[in-house]
């Protein structure tokens, strides 16, 4: 299997990160007609955004997944090392289709965020944390992931910060430990709960439904939720989180035949 790494020509996290692992040892810039088949990832910077990127396979429709790399920015300016799976619950508005989720890399978001975790000494100023689902691309049918570096221009330009955090996902990238998967319902944007899980805990989680998007889960959304999520029968609930929705989403769950476990 041979993925996929892209970032966007105009973002300077994601353009730091993509030269540096272009720049390793076996590693290359991706060809849109063919790939080497001994080498675990080829790496491209594309000129659109990466949010946008359902475009690309047609191009790339011979490698297994999409690994996207990409800055990361919030309003409250806190500095931040993120990762996450793509999709929209409602409406398009940073690409992607609506009512769409991707089909995520849950083992892959897994190894990645613990083995940032133990090397967190490295980057005291930053939270380390998944972001729930969000944006797009959401059409590509292969697995797809983002791993982002926050918070400001500042970071963003930081070659040394984003080679650091590009290393971690290099050694990332050679390991295949798998891991039992779910999917997350409840939290915040930043939900806390499942960043433990998937740090310290015992699952791998793909899809996260956060609080504020609880309300637009019917039974149709939760089953592509699941189907996109390798037909997963378990969920992980944010319990005290979940507010009025609590009830609607558990009757679902429970009629979809997937075991809860309440966080």
């Amino acid at each position: 299997m041979t993925m996929l790494l892209a970032a966007y020509a105009k973002d300077p996290a994601g353009s730091n990160m993509a030269r540096y692992l272009r720049s390793l040892p076996d590693n290359a810039e991706a060809s849109m007609s063919r790939r080497a088949d001994n080498r675990l990832y080829d790496v491209t910077i594309i000129d659109t955004p990466v949010i946008s990127a359902d475009h690309i396979e047609p191009d790339f429709d011979h490698y297994d997944s999409f690994v996207f790399l990409s800055r990361h920015s919030a309003e409250s300016g806190k500095l931040a090392l993120t990762c996450h799976t793509t999709g929209n619950f409602d409406e398009a508005r940073f690409g992607g289709n609506p009512r769409q989720v991707a089909i995520p890399m849950p083992s892959l978001q897994k190894r990645y965020m613990k083995m940032l975790w133990e090397r967190r000494a490295d980057f005291r100023d930053f939270d380390i944390t998944l972001e729930t689902t969000h944006h797009g691309p959401t059409a590509l049918s292969k697995p797809t992931i983002f791993v982002e570096v926050g918070t400001t221009e500042q970071q963003w330009n930081d070659t040394d910060l984003c080679r650091s955090v590009a290393a971690i996902l290099h050694s990332t990238l050679h390991k295949t430990d798998q891991y039992q998967m779910a999917v997350g319902f409840g939290g915040t944007h930043y939900p806390k709960k499942f960043t433990e899980q998937v740090i310290h805990g015992q699952y791998a989680i793909g899809t996260i439904v956060p609080k504020r998007a609880l309300g637009y889960v019917n039974e149709s959304m939760l089953a592509h939720i699941l189907a996109r999520n390798y037909d997963t029968r378990t969920a992980l609930l944010d319990w005290n989180s979940m507010g009025k929705y609590r009830r609607d989403i558990v009757r679902m769950l429970e009629s979809a035949g997937v075991d809860m476990i309440k966080l």
